[in-house]
């Protein structure tokens, strides 16, 4: 099977190691800006992909939303089915992906959307050949456990933890996606979607760390927990909800005790039970792996099948506890929990995130995580 790789980043290179590896499978044509061909496979232009009838299969790498988009619905409209590694441009559009793919006989492949190397699509969607998926938790992203964790076993302070993240690569220059929890969203509403099988919505309460001090960490530590950024997600009945926050676990759990920049993410189906996913979240290898075992797939013959159809509607209320806030302001329903912290009971992720930003307003550095 002769396949292309769209962007010849970290992840891009992780492909094509890989894929020297595996019989059957050549990278004829590698996509990267002009002052970076340097080898034959490699051009800029991207119709020498899209119209050769050789390439089967597009691996798109690039990151960001344009022209990811547009590369990926050029290649699906030529009957050429699309790996991908780009959570962003999934989760903004998922929907028209999946219709291109079907109209054209073409397919859209996303492991590597979600969990690096972790086989996490793939498991809800075997889970969901029996089990209707009622819960799925996590930590999706290595960069803010990484700091989450380097906080609380140096007793560092949020900046300098993150200036060591990003000397070793964990996070990005500007690593607003990851402390902001925009790339836990994405992660969200990709799992989400294929989970309920519905177009997840994309206005979700979002919260990260970006606030976090130790001081927040020493808090909930006399309260035996521990704070782990999570995006979440459950249906009830005829409805369902999400939301990205940070939540204070209990320190005996699992994913208090995940170390570094690994993930781990839990679905809950009716007979199966609670089913727990653990690796390596991001990085070249481990996310190329994820591509690669896609693209495998592709050539047996195996091909997933989205379906959004699912009569759900989105009801936030369904997601509702009890929130702490560091904050000089004081919130409204708010009781003293410990020095400078207030508790707010029964309120639900949406209603925190107004009571989070109105609390901003006035302090900047105010810190907001649910208990779980």
């Amino acid at each position: 099977m002769k396949i292309a790789i769209l962007g010849f980043g970290t992840v891009g290179r992780g492909v094509d190691e890989i894929v020297a590896h595996v019989e059957g499978l050549e990278v004829t044509r590698i996509l990267d800006l002009p002052d970076r061909c340097c080898e034959p496979r490699m051009t800029s232009d991207y119709a020498q992909i899209v119209n050769d009838p050789a390439i089967e299969v597009v691996l798109e790498c690039m990151g960001g939303l344009e022209p990811a988009h547009t590369f990926i619905m050029q290649a699906l409209e030529a009957g050429k089915s699309v790996v991908t590694s780009n959570k962003a441009v999934v989760a903004a559009f998922f929907d028209e992906f999946v219709r291109a793919a079907e109209a054209h006989d073409a397919a859209l492949l996303i492991e590597a959307t979600c969990g690096g190397g972790i086989p996490w699509i793939a498991s809800i969607e075997k889970a969901r050949r029996i089990d209707a998926v009622t819960h799925f938790s996590g930590i999706l992203n290595g960069t803010t456990n990484y700091i989450i964790d380097a906080m609380s076993k140096s007793g560092a302070d949020f900046a300098p933890t993150l200036a060591k993240a990003q000397e070793l690569g964990y996070a990005e220059a500007d690593p607003s996606a990851d402390i902001d929890g925009i790339d836990v969203k994405n992660k969200t509403i990709i799992s989400a979607s294929v989970a309920f099988g519905v177009a997840c919505t994309k206005e979700l309460p979002v919260t990260g760390i970006r606030t976090i001090t130790k001081s927040d960490m020493e808090l909930f530590a006399q309260q035996g927990r521990v704070v782990k950024l999570l995006g979440h997600g459950l249906v009830q009945d005829d409805a369902y909800a999400v939301a990205v926050e940070p939540v204070a676990l209990p320190a005996t759990s699992l994913e208090a005790n995940v170390p570094a920049n690994f993930n781990l993410v839990t679905l809950e189906g009716a007979t199966v039970g609670e089913l727990k996913f653990y690796g390596q979240g991001a990085g070249s290898l481990p996310t190329g792996n994820a591509m690669v075992q896609d693209v495998l797939d592709l050539a047996a013959g195996r091909r997933p099948c989205y379906d959004f159809s699912r009569a759900l509607a989105y009801r936030p209320e369904l997601l509702a506890g009890d929130y702490v806030f560091r904050t000089t302001a004081t919130p409204q329903g708010g009781r003293a929990f410990g020095d400078g912290a207030w508790l707010v009971e029964g309120i639900t992720a949406e209603q925190a995130r107004v009571l989070f930003d109105a609390a901003c307003a006035s302090d900047p550095t105010t810190f907001m995580a649910r208990l779980a």
